[in-house]
């Protein structure tokens, strides 16, 4: 039996607390309250799994969190508990929530211990498609290589393409090498890890994600793809050459231009993914009633190639509520 079988639910809803807790504050404008609320919510109730966990993808070192930072040891942690990673975003998109756009969502992966990279919180390289590019796309080729790749791969022309890009100033080239080679493009402000999983999924119109952006996404983005069968590349850029290349040295990271898969960055034998919208977009947000909330999640597991969209429904005790569907 795969180590994560008896956790699905367990890690559904601890996504789903973190939701529910920073879609209280959408759209006040405070970005730094809406992830403190979810950080919170999400320690809160992963202490009660019955897991030995360890956060190898988290907060603390990015936004000095005073939770779920790397290396902290998350869930009850009995010794007959399995012991598992644990990544997580509790809030990918904080500006997304505080102002009320679409995509924020609240995201955690994990994994048997040892089946997640430990990667440092710097910027990647990737490249990310569905399950018709495997193999078919490289970090090294052109952008008119890769994008010819991926519309032969589908059966389409180039020109039907719509490929997503965070919204830099780093991305400028890029962007002018994809319009030259008459693919379309999506900008977006924030929020590559949820474009990253709507690449791999059919009728989002999103065939690609290109560009630079969080390495600690890319874990992330990896273990949702290893349950979707999509397929990234990603590269590690160091933001300061020498201080990152001794930190990476201490992460075991030695070489720089190397170029990971998803089966590098997510390499367990047992992969979860689970995600709750906050806002509305690739998965509704979170939906406030009189007596409770309702929310929208996504749940997959690799070991079982399940993928489930979980519509659920949470009253806050009152027995009389009227619940509509």
């Amino acid at each position: 039996m795969a180590i994560l079988d008896g956790l699905s639910r367990e890690f559904l809803g601890v996504v789903e607390d973190a939701a529910v807790a920073c879609a209280r504050t959408m759209g006040q404008g405070d970005r730094k309250n809406s992830d403190r609320v979810a950080v919170e919510a999400m320690r809160k109730s992963m202490d009660t799994l019955p897991m030995r966990g360890t956060v190898v993808i988290g907060e603390g070192e990015r936004d000095e969190a005073p939770m779920l930072f790397i290396g902290e040891q998350v869930g009850r942690a009995h010794d007959e508990d399995p012991e598992v990673d644990i990544a997580v975003d509790p809030l990918e998109g904080t500006n997304l929530c505080a102002l009320g756009t679409p995509n924020a969502i609240a995201v955690l992966a994990a994994a048997n211990k040892g089946g997640l990279l430990h990667a440092p919180d710097c910027y990647m390289e990737k490249i990310i498609v569905g399950p018709a590019a495997k193999g078919r796309v490289h970090l090294d080729a052109t952008v008119k290589e890769n994008l010819e790749a991926i519309a032969k791969s589908l059966g389409r022309s180039v020109k039907d393409l719509v490929i997503i890009v965070l919204d830099r100033e780093r991305h400028q080239q890029l962007i002018d090498d994809i319009r030259t080679a008459g693919a379309r493009i999506k900008l977006i402000g924030d929020g590559d890890l949820s474009a990253g999983i709507s690449a791999a999924v059919r009728r989002t119109n999103v065939h690609a994600v290109m560009g630079t952006g969080g390495a600690p996404e890319g874990v992330l983005a990896a273990a949702a793809l290893r349950c979707l069968n999509g397929h990234m590349q990603g590269r590690l850029v160091p933001a300061r050459d020498d201080q990152d290349e001794e930190r990476f040295r201490k992460m075991g990271i030695t070489d720089l231009k190397r170029i990971y898969t998803e089966r590098d960055l997510a390499p367990g034998p047992d992969i979860l993914f689970a995600a709750t919208g906050v806002t509305d977009g690739f998965l509704t947000g979170v939906r406030f009633f009189g007596h409770g909330c309702r929310t929208y999640s996504l749940l997959m597991h690799s070991t079982e190639n399940l993928i489930r969209f979980v519509d659920s429904v949470k009253l806050d005790g009152d027995t009389s509520a009227v619940v509509e569907f």
